[in-house]
């Protein structure tokens, strides 16, 4: 995967987060760290031009945010996802940063390491040789909200990340918050 300087998903994530900032003023402070587990699903785009370069993913997350401050979090994330199409998994991890919107919402982003496993056969049309290694990983940029349904502890989460800056994939999910 091509590579590309981190100072543009810095200038990104400065910009999400300072338009947030007038709406996270008025967040309750909340000390104890936030555990979660969730279900997600999306659509990964190899962006390589072929036909077929994108397909659905399904899987789980985990992971923990810590509160720095009145309005603001970091944490670490783990995902896996089956996929249909051009992928046949994916995993990986990250760190989160973010900032709190009132009592319901969360607006982050993210970095951290992804690696895919393709399925070549759906993607060239034919099977690769016995041995060849069909996955790659590459670093992961990205940004999300999440917003609590009601008063319960759960949340639905809108996400958008890219690998390298080569692939495109955007997820929904639901998520439990302990």
């Amino acid at each position: 995967m091509r590579k590309i300087s981190f100072t543009t998903p810095a200038i990104i994530g400065a910009a999400i987060g300072a338009m947030a900032l007038p709406a996270a003023a008025q967040a309750q402070s909340n000390d104890e760290p936030e555990v979660y587990v969730g279900a997600s699903a999306g659509i990964h785009d190899l962006g390589v031009g072929l036909p077929d370069d994108d397909g659905g993913i399904y899987g789980i997350v985990a992971g923990v945010d810590v509160p720095v401050g009145e309005t603001l979090f970091v944490g670490a994330e783990g995902n896996f996802h089956i996929g249909d199409g051009a992928i046949d998994n994916e995993y990986g991890v990250a760190a989160r940063a973010g900032v709190r919107l009132g009592d319901s919402g969360k607006v982050f982003v993210r970095g951290g390491y992804q690696e895919v496993d393709f399925d070549v056969g759906n993607l060239l049309g034919v099977n690769p040789p016995a041995g060849v290694d069909t996955s790659d990983g590459d670093y992961l940029v990205g940004a999300g909200v999440e917003y609590a349904l009601g008063d319960s502890p759960v949340r639905f989460r809108a996400g958008l990340d890219t690998i390298a800056f080569d692939s495109t994939r955007a997820t929904v999910g639901l998520l439990y918050a302990f």
